[in-house]
Formats: C-alpha cells, structure tokens, sequence
C-alpha cells in the first residue's frame, strides 16, 4: 500500500510570499488585499472568531468567495493578516528617546496591549496560533525588547521579563474581554452584570462562604465601578512587575 506524501505543516503568509504577491491575471471585483483584511477585521469584531467564514466575508464585501481566494490562498493567511493588521493599532513609544523613562514607557505597552485584546476578543487565540512575524508584530516586539533592555538587566534577563510583563498582559486583556463578551451577551451594562452575579452565587452556599470570606478584600480593592476595580487590579499587578524588575537590576 502506498502512503501519501505527508503535507508540510503550514508556516505562516509572512514566510510563504503570499503576503505581498497577488495572483497573475486581471483582479476581479475591484478588490484590494487592505480592503479584504479590513472587512475581515470588522467582521471578527462584530460577530467573532467562531462565526466567520469566508463565505460570511464575500457575503459582506457583496462579491463570490471565489473572489476573495483570488487574494489569498486559505482562511489561514487571511486571518494572519487580520492578526498584524489589529497589532498596527498599538501605540508605541520611541524606545530610543533619552530622557523618557523605561517604567512609563513599558506601563505604556502594557496598557495598549492589554485595550487592543479587549477590544478585539478575538486576537488572543489568533496570537496563540500563528507565529506573530508580521510587519506590525516585529515592530511591536522590537520596541519592547528596546524598552526592556533599558531597565539595567543582563542580556539573559531580558526575554524572562518580558514575558513575565506580556504574559500577564496577555490574560489579563483576554480574560477581560471574555468578561465583556458575556456582559454584551446578557444585554446589561458591566455594573449591572456584576452586581447581578455576586447576588446570585450568594445563594449557593459554597460559592456564598467563599464570597463572605473575600467579603473585605473586595471592600479594600476600592473603585466604584467595575472599570475602576479592573483598572486598579491592573495597575498594581504591573506595578508589582516593574518593581521586581527594579529589585532584580539592584540584585546584580
């Protein structure tokens, strides 16, 4: 019996060619790649991961899936480009400039990292997926790692703190933007949902001893609503990071 060749496991568009060439022949449908991936970044945002489809993005660019593939070979690539093209939303500092100080220029990244998770829920199983090696992510990683090797720490140092800041970045937004997601679901404002869940697990006994016995940890992480608890939470967590890294340079 004759076994099929095996496949090559797929790299990502950025290393295959296919981000920048185009098929030979005329272009249909008076379409453009940019065009493509920003309808398909509109799209993820208003209907998620899950629901889209290239057929669902013909339907909306009013052209036949056909059409589409005459831009990019497979879903893969295009979500691909739908990942970098989210990541050139960032705003980055210039890590280059003296007298900015690496503490607020790192808090900075961290802070646009995490709103661009959030508000685009989709993003983090795509950064999962793919390599990360757009034009947009290689600029973004860069500047991280520039602003990072100013805090003072040794060269073998550096790839740890970053992933112990982005890391955290990283659940933290995801985890956010689930929370979103849910409350978009229910149909009430983040307030209202949250009130409304910590009235309800009160009447479970197990969840409700729980609750009582975080009853003054809630109380002392202050904030009015639930943006403000987030933001505090998030903001102390980066500032425990920072610090850690401030004690492991003063370390040696």
């Amino acid at each position: 019996m004759v076994k099929a060749a095996k496949q090559p496991a797929r790299t990502s568009v950025w290393l295959e060619g296919k981000a920048r060439r185009g098929r030979g022949g005329s272009q249909p449908s008076g379409l453009d790649r940019d065009r493509i991936t920003e309808v398909t970044v509109r799209l993820l945002d208003a209907e998620g991961l899950d629901r889209f489809s290239m057929r669902r993005l013909a339907t909306e660019l009013s052209v036949t899936a056909m059409s589409v593939y005459w831009y990019v070979d497979t879903k893969d690539d295009l979500l691909e480009l739908a990942l970098d093209a989210a990541l050139g939303e960032l705003r980055l500092p210039d890590p280059d400039t003296a007298d900015e100080d690496w503490r607020e220029q790192l808090r900075a990244l961290a802070a646009s990292y995490r709103a661009l998770l959030v508000r685009h829920p989709w993003l983090s199983p795509l950064a999962g997926r793919y390599l990360n090696i757009g034009p947009n992510s290689l600029v973004f990683s860069r500047t991280v790692q520039r602003v990072v090797r100013r805090t003072g720490l040794p060269d073998h140092r550096i790839t740890g703190a970053i992933s112990a800041v982005f890391q955290f970045v990283y659940g933290y937004g995801t985890i956010e933007g689930h929370f979103f997601g849910r409350v978009a679901d229910a149909g009430m404002t983040p307030d209202e949902y949250f009130q409304h869940s910590m009235s309800k697990v009160t009447e479970v006994p197990e969840t409700a001893e729980v609750v009582e016995e975080s009853k003054d940890l809630m109380a002392a992480r202050g904030g009015d609503t639930v943006a403000e608890m987030l933001d505090r939470d998030f903001t102390f967590a980066l500032d425990l990071l920072i610090a850690g890294i401030e004690a492991m340079v003063e370390r040696g």
